[in-house]
């Protein structure tokens, strides 16, 4: 086709914009609505996905490491047990006898899969945690914490299979973790990855239906040209090239007035439930997340412009071709 030719047509899809004006409004507004939708979830998601990230961060796995008073005073330890007698207590009965041989333990726990951090800590740092705790039969002076390490993961879909690993490393005493928590914290990542989907999905397909009932409302306008058109020998692409420039128009047209709108509503969500979402965390600044979003915006326009008009018009000369061989 000549470069003539692709102007000219370019220029008719353009037209056809403003000649079906109220329907190309109408358009317009129903994508503008989906591709709204769809940029308030994608950038509430984002939103979302940064508080569970702060929130698996909160979520520490405390170790404990076997030493000297884990030995002295269990993890099962009550305060009706009788004191085990510190002179029966031998070297070789626990493993971590100094910081070193503690700080080694959690260099061993962080080389394993899925640590994303282990910070250890001594005894003494660990029995400021309970300075308001108090236990009959010991006394203030009495330290009966461990060594150990506190130990973020990073991913908490792989949760039963890290600490299993964490159980075998030696010097490992006991592990102190919410399982339900990161359970949770699992879950809803999945379900709001899944939900993100299916909107998305659903949404696209609406904008696909809308893109194809303008295209149709205008190629029936044009029913009579393009039956002359076809009398004369014009190809099918060479019929088809402007309606697909006015269905990728009415999607880049939707995409840029989507943007603006999303960018408004996300101040309102700022102002309004997206703090109480993120907590302490930093909410998503529109700025960072423009791009991607308009990005995202133009393809669906793109996409839904060029399926729907190739769909519809496809189909209409189709039916108009049999018509002229049946003629003939």
């Amino acid at each position: 086709m000549k470069a003539r030719s692709i102007k000219y047509l370019t220029g008719e899809g353009i037209k056809n914009v403003w000649v079906n004006r109220l329907m190309s409004i109408a358009s317009v507004g129903v994508l503008m609505a989906c591709m709204v939708l769809i940029g308030i979830a994608v950038i509430i998601g984002q939103n979302v996905n940064r508080a569970m990230v702060g929130l698996e961060k909160q979520n520490v796995v405390m170790v404990y490491f076997n030493d000297y008073n884990s030995v002295m005073y269990p993890i099962d330890f009550d305060a009706d047990d009788e004191m085990i007698d510190p002179s029966t207590i031998t070297d070789d009965m626990y493993v971590v006898h100094n910081d070193e041989e503690g700080k080694a333990v959690a260099e061993k726990i962080e080389k394993l899969d899925n640590i994303a951090e282990v910070e250890y800590f001594t005894k003494e740092e660990d029995m400021q945690r309970f300075e308001d705790k108090k236990i009959s039969n010991i006394t203030d002076d009495v330290n009966f914490c461990s060594c150990g390490a506190k130990v973020t993961l990073k991913d908490l879909s792989r949760f039963d299979e890290t600490i299993e690993g964490i159980e075998k490393v030696e010097g490992v005493y006991h592990i102190s973790s919410s399982d339900e928590t990161a359970e949770i914290i699992s879950a809803i990542k999945d379900g709001l990855g899944t939900a993100g989907i299916w909107i998305i999905a659903i949404l696209l397909i609406i904008s696909l239906v809308i893109v194809c009932n303008t295209i149709r409302v205008t190629m029936y306008n044009r029913k009579l040209e393009i039956s002359i058109m076809k009398a004369v020998g014009a190809t099918d692409a060479f019929v088809r090239l402007p309606f697909v420039v006015e269905g990728i128009l009415l999607g880049l047209i939707s995409a840029i007035l989507s943007e603006v709108v999303v960018y408004f509503c996300y101040r309102v969500m700022l102002e309004t439930f997206i703090p109480s979402i993120m907590g302490a965390t930093m909410p998503v600044s529109f700025a960072s997340a423009a791009l991607p979003i308009f990005g995202l915006f133009v393809a669906i326009g793109v996409v839904s412009g060029v399926i729907g008009s190739v769909i519809m018009i496809s189909k209409y000369l189709r039916r108009e071709g049999s018509e002229f061989k049946a003629y003939n």
